[in-house]
């Protein structure tokens, strides 16, 4: 028999053996690197490696999601509770392509992924085969690294510089192809994995340079009105507690982008909420105040920019940030120090000197005050019965004590829920930032749940997210794991709508939905729920969601055409925030 021809199908001994078929050397890879848990969907091109897992159902656990792009998301949601690369395993053609978004996502986000796609036959690559498609050519933008594998013998070495090019540095997804040959032919080497530790030219700085650092804390120590923005790269370095000591020390006011809240207690009395197009007040205006802003992990997204022209042109800038590439790109640093969140703090502590800065700080104050009288009190406290998004959050954050991980889609809930959850304790938020992907919080919420079983997992979602993705409530309901998903129904399509509302003469064009009973729905896949239209028995809904000890959803029904605000509308000066 040919070796093209042997089947991943030898029987569990040969686990142990010295040689192996390419697809059982991607399963032991995956053990000896570490991993617990794939997401996947089995199909042609990738079923020898399906075929192998079989006999590793005792060291792997296999979660079949109900779409590949589910499998993405749930690893991103995994991924971002325990800081190290989610996996994905996934058949060729559409299985690859229907993978493409949750990559371009992650790319985007920094969440590490290893995506191992299916082939086809090495004979059949180039000929249009059944389900082949150039992944490793459409992949290629929006992945730190891809590669496609021929020969078996490959695999561990392949496997490993995967897992350490996803984690380190700023992480990132990999994708790996391989061919169904190279999955079934036997290797012609014995088995031997060896993790990856450094790759020639693959050099990711983690310690900062001394003089970039004492660079920095010139500036800071020199700074009568310095303002903090600290983003998605401090909970990547896991650098939560040096920033907090950096703060306390310094007297520095700081604020998180969308992706760095939980960074700091929404209670500290240094923290002073979040910047952007719907972030809050004076965190946006006293951008274009601060003398000194220190941008610790984060990219100056467009989001949090406006109009780049007018964006911090009084102040110095000291950027933290472990990509050199973001360094210059949008914001020029008069301190640019290159390297891990973490590493960085800890060298500036010693440098920095005690200070106060009480003044400056209560300038956030007036702002927070106004913010306070013409938008949080008409979202929080109002007469009638219709409920609207704020108060569903605002009394969620009360019941989980603001220690809920909270997995946010995209569109007026997800600014919302920024807004009025008051983040207690780090690393508990999961949204979608960069690419802003509709129908990434109910998979990634039970991915979030697997990675992290015994903390509360809530996803919060649109009507119109919810449905681009319901489908995963089938891996939910097989799981039996107890996320808690909340959909906020105004039947709109609410921030396109806000949108048309505010910029295009209230032209509402094709935003308004004819939604399901998702109620029915999420009883047919096994899960329990109920809706709630009256503000009365919401606290009541709530505590039902949250007392469940299995899969449930509550549907929230909202007023129908709320607008979130503050906002600065897209293009602006940081400056121009619109109250109402």
């Amino acid at each position: 028999m040919g070796k093209t021809q042997i089947e991943a199908t030898q029987p569990t001994s040969t686990q142990s053996s010295n040689f192996k078929t390419g697809a059982q050397a991607v399963m032991q890879s995956l053990v000896e690197q570490g991993v617990s848990t794939i997401f996947g969907y089995p199909g042609g091109a990738i079923m020898p490696t399906y075929d192998a897992l079989f006999d590793y159902r005792d060291q792997l656990k296999h979660i079949l999601v109900r779409h590949e792009q589910g499998a993405g998301h749930a690893a991103q949601g995994y991924a971002r509770m325990l800081n190290k690369a989610g996996v994905c395993l996934v058949t060729s053609g559409p299985g690859a392509t229907n993978l493409i978004t949750p990559i371009a996502d992650a790319m985007l986000d920094s969440t590490p992924l290893v995506c191992i796609v299916g082939q086809v036959k090495t004979n059949l690559l180039g000929t249009d085969a059944f389900q082949e498609c150039d992944v490793i050519g459409m992949s290629m933008p929006i992945t730190k690294w891809n590669y496609q594998i021929v020969d078996p013998n490959e695999i561990p070495e392949i496997i490993a510089k995967a897992f350490y090019i996803a984690e380190t540095g700023r992480p990132g997804p990999v994708l790996i192809e391989i061919t169904r040959s190279a999955q079934a032919e036997m290797m012609s080497i014995p088995f031997e994995y060896k993790k990856c530790d450094s790759i020639i030219s693959y050099k990711p700085r983690l310690e900062p340079k001394e003089e970039h650092v004492e660079a920095a804390a010139k500036l800071i120590n020199g700074a009568k009105r310095p303002y903090i923005l600290a983003g998605h790269g401090v909970l990547i370095a896991q650098a939560e507690n040096e920033l907090k000591e950096f703060v306390e020390k310094t007297g520095i006011p700081v604020a998180t982008t969308l992706l760095g809240m939980s960074a700091m207690d929404a209670d500290h009395p240094l923290f002073v909420g979040w910047p952007g197009m719907h972030g809050n007040y004076g965190a946006n205006v006293l951008t274009n105040s601060c003398d000194v802003l220190i941008a610790i992990g984060m990219r100056f997204d467009d989001r949090i920019t406006g109009d780049l022209s007018t964006y911090a042109k009084q102040a110095k800038v000291v950027h933290i940030e472990v990509d050199p590439s973001e360094i210059d790109k949008n914001v020029k640093a008069d301190a640019p120090v290159v390297g891990d969140a973490k590493a960085a703090l800890k060298a500036l502590l010693p440098l920095v000197k005690k200070a106060d800065h009480s003044e400056w700080r209560a300038e956030f104050k007036k702002y927070d005050d106004e913010e306070y009288e013409k938008i949080t009190k008409k979202d929080l406290y109002h007469e009638g019965n219709q409920i609207k998004m704020g108060e569903a959050i605002a009394l969620l954050s009360d019941k989980t004590k603001g220690e809920a991980v909270v997995v946010t889609d995209v569109g007026q809930h997800q600014m919302i829920t920024n807004r009025y959850y008051r983040f207690k304790k780090h690393n508990s938020i999961v949204t979608s930032g960069g690419a802003g992907t509709m129908g990434f919080a109910l998979p990634a919420s039970f991915g979030a749940k697997v990675a992290v079983p015994d903390r509360e997992v809530v996803a919060v979602i649109g009507d119109g997210g919810f449905q681009m993705t319901l489908q995963e409530l089938g891996t939910i309901a097989q799981s039996g794991l107890a996320v808690k998903i909340i959909i906020l129904n105004n039947n709109f399509l609410g921030m396109v709508r806000q949108w048309q509302s505010m910029f295009f003469d209230n032209r509402y064009s094709f935003v308004e939905l004819q939604n399901p009973d998702f109620i029915t729905i999420a009883k047919g896949f096994g899960i329990d729920g109920h809706t709630v239209s009256d503000r009365n028995n919401l606290g009541e809904s709530l505590d039902t969601l949250l007392n469940s000890n299995k899969p449930y959803l509550l549907e929230i029904i909202c007023e129908k055409e709320e607008n979130v605000f503050p906002m600065v509308p897209a293009g602006a000066c940081v400056t121009k925030v619109m109250l109402e």
